[in-house]
């Protein structure tokens, strides 16, 4: 991804979401993803596709069930 992909995609996320703590940050190496954070906790990696001549930007998040409020009683 290019650096003005990137920016554009964490517009895009910050708009959305509502949230201004979200970064995109760029891969420190070539070859890595690019990954996305919420103020200093990954939430997830970002990838380019292209096809047919269009462009997508996917968001892969994982969350961890450690991470998720109790679940209620029921």
């Amino acid at each position: 991804m290019t650096k003005t992909e990137i920016a554009r995609v964490q517009e895009y996320l910050r708009r959305t979401f509502g949230n201004t703590a979200i970064t995109v940050a760029a891969p420190k190496k070539a070859g890595q993803p690019v990954e996305v954070f919420c103020g200093e906790e990954f939430i997830g990696v970002l990838h380019r596709d292209e096809e047919d001549g269009e462009v997508s930007f996917d968001l892969h998040m994982t969350i961890l069930d450690m991470d998720l409020p109790p679940a209620p009683r029921g």
